[in-house]
């Protein structure tokens, strides 16, 4: 049986990052509810999508217009069996809206799979539930990953790691590594 799952997006939020993972999780079964501070099911958010092509940073494009499939307002996340955190330019405003950090400190606190990726940490860190744990990130939230206690795991971005119920990446080349680790915390059987 599938898990009811809540990813937490915003405007700006890293394309792939968002669709990938909200796709691949109902393509193998589970039921993912998208939604953002201040809108509700049917509203868009708007992406951007970051790409690596040999300067010092990564560049951004505009994405696609993501519906919304779920309110913020109704989410009640003790529904939830697991949180889905994208990166992006989403992560660095929605720690400052109201409800955000207590809603990811609830599937901490209670034990639920969590799965951030690429500035997604900056919501971990920011909910201050990352202390003592490894933690991947896009390389410039290091720092704060590194201030908020946590151990900052410098992996290749093709890569993920998993501390308990934690799965985290550095950007959206590590899908595959991301996803999987995910899957293999949440239960998910997938036959072949």
């Amino acid at each position: 049986m599938g898990k009811k799952l809540l990813l937490l997006a915003g405007d700006y939020v890293e394309d792939y990052e968002l669709m990938v993972p909200f796709q691949a999780l109902q393509a193998v079964g589970h039921r993912v509810d998208a939604v953002c501070p201040g809108k509700k099911a049917g509203d868009f958010v708007l992406t951007a999508i970051h790409d690596f092509e040999g300067a010092q940073t990564y560049s951004e494009k505009p994405g696609h217009r993501f519906t919304l499939n779920a309110s913020f307002e109704a989410v009640k996340p003790q529904d939830y069996d697991g949180l889905v955190i994208p990166g992006g330019r989403a992560p660095e405003y929605l720690r400052t809206m109201p409800g955000v950090l207590p809603l990811v400190q609830h599937f901490s606190q209670a034990d639920k799979p969590i799965a951030a990726i690429c500035h997604g940490a900056q919501l971990l860190a920011a909910a201050g539930i990352i202390r003592g744990r490894k933690v991947s990130a896009y390389p410039a939230c290091a720092a704060e990953v590194e201030l908020a206690g946590a151990s900052y795991a410098d992996i290749p971005v093709d890569q993920a790691v998993t501390d308990g119920k934690l799965v985290t990446a550095p950007a959206w080349p590590a899908h595959p590594a991301w996803i999987a680790q995910f899957l293999t915390v949440l239960g998910t059987k997938i036959s072949h």
